[in-house]
């Protein structure tokens, strides 16, 4: 076993070992060319072949695999049934706040803690819309009549 072929496997381990602890697919490819090098060692010394090998094997696998990585990795909106609010009227049952982080709001029969959308305080008492929902807080607005 020639040295060059000790340097490209140990190369291909590391890429690989970086693959395994990022999760972010950016170091399987030189893996894959790496190997691919590692292979072509076995049969020739010519460093220049092993190279081209590597760029070359490197650069197919990204081309072939990077399509359905990106697919992968889109982000799908996953639907709630929270969304079913927004647009929805309810009443507020504790003064709205934001600079306080205070507010409560009544809609289909379930409270929320809620924010003005505007940023202005709501009074207890007020009609609202929801027009927003941002993790557990519905962001209202008053109702226009």
């Amino acid at each position: 076993m020639s040295t060059m072929t000790i340097i490209w496997l140990v190369i291909a381990i590391v890429m690989g070992v970086l693959e395994a602890c990022t999760v972010q697919l950016v170091s399987l490819w030189f893996a894959i060319g790496g190997v691919a090098a590692c292979i072509t060692s076995l049969f020739t010394d010519k460093l220049t072949i092993q190279l081209i090998v590597f760029v070359v094997v490197t650069a197919i696998a990204l081309a072939v695999t990077r399509p359905i990585v990106k697919r992968m990795k889109q982000k799908r909106p996953e639907a709630t049934n929270a969304d079913r609010y927004i647009g929805k009227h309810g009443i507020v049952l504790q003064d709205i706040d934001n600079a306080r982080a205070k507010g409560l709001v009544k809609v289909d029969n379930e409270k929320w803690t809620a924010r003005s959308a505007d940023g202005q305080p709501i009074k207890e008492g007020e009609d609202v819309t929801v027009t927003a929902i941002e993790g557990v807080k519905l962001i209202v607005s008053i109702t226009k009549s």
